[in-house]
């Protein structure tokens, strides 16, 4: 596959909007003591005003063409890598040992490609333990999901399984003439900070993670047909769970707290 065939299938969009840029490393309030790790740093819109902010800078790029063009714009800059790695597969667990002070952060920064946003997003949660805060653009629709509460219909399992783990805000909106082809669609910014325990008890992380899938694996069905289906368990199984936990099994996923999330993983796990 060529360079721009590889671009056009992981949806990339590259930032062009300087104004734009500068709110977005802005949000990361990046200091000496910080390591940023910016995702996907494409032709360096962010890479430069991030490398003048923090410690220490690592760019995770996956197209090799781009790190060919980035790194000797970059030489001089002894504290900036280019590492040629994907985002989604990345060991995050490795990055508090290069910070450049104890005391500092390591924040996240990126313009993610659309088509691979959601498993970017969720390695990063996952990995919430070496990670402080991230910054990331993404398609509006989806930062939107991210940040919804329950009772709205972009609420979901990507809404609860982030929310867990950390406080979200979407910070800006983003138009399409500010990148390079331009999307479709609008673009947002969601800033996210990783708490220091989850917002809710869980046990099991897993199990938790199973029912909150399975919850929303069908929309359109009751709670208690949803959780049969997606767990493999009987309808009327199901019904006496959700009311051991008093909850309604004729309720819709969409209309669970975290707590009542939580409420159920224990009796499911």
């Amino acid at each position: 596959m060529t360079t721009t065939g590889r671009r056009r299938v992981l949806g990339q969009h590259f930032l062009r909007d300087a104004s734009a840029a500068r709110a977005i490393a802005d949000l990361a309030r990046l200091t000496r003591d910080d390591l940023c790790v910016e995702i996907g740093p494409g032709e360096g819109a962010l890479t430069f005003l991030l490398s003048d902010r923090a410690g220490r800078l690592l760019a995770l790029e996956v197209d090799e063409a781009l790190i060919a063009e980035l790194r000797p714009r970059l030489r001089s800059l002894s504290h900036v890598e280019v590492r040629c790695a994907d985002a989604r597969r990345f060991d995050y667990s490795t990055l508090p040992a290069l910070k450049p002070s104890p005391e500092g952060r390591v924040v996240v920064v990126g313009n993610l490609p659309y088509s691979v946003s959601k498993p970017i997003l969720e390695r990063l949660v996952e990995s919430r333990g070496a990670i402080s805060e991230m910054v990331l653009t993404l398609q509006k629709e989806v930062a939107e999901r991210i940040a919804a509460g329950p009772g709205s219909k972009r609420y979901g399992s990507l809404s609860v399984l982030t929310q867990l783990y950390c406080d979200v805000r979407l910070a800006a909106t983003i138009p399409p003439g500010a990148f390079r082809p331009p999307p479709k669609v609008d673009s947002a910014v969601v800033h996210l900070r990783v708490l220091a325990a989850p917002r809710v008890r869980v046990r099991d992380e897993g199990g938790f993670r199973r029912v909150v899938k399975a919850a929303f694996g069908q929309r359109r069905k009751t709670l208690a047909n949803a959780l049969a289906g997606g767990l493999h368990s009987s309808v009327a199984t199901a019904r006496q769970r959700l009311a051991a936990v008093g909850i309604e099994p004729a309720r819709r996923a969409e209309t669970l707290s975290l707590e009542e999330f939580s409420r159920l993983s224990e009796v499911f796990s």
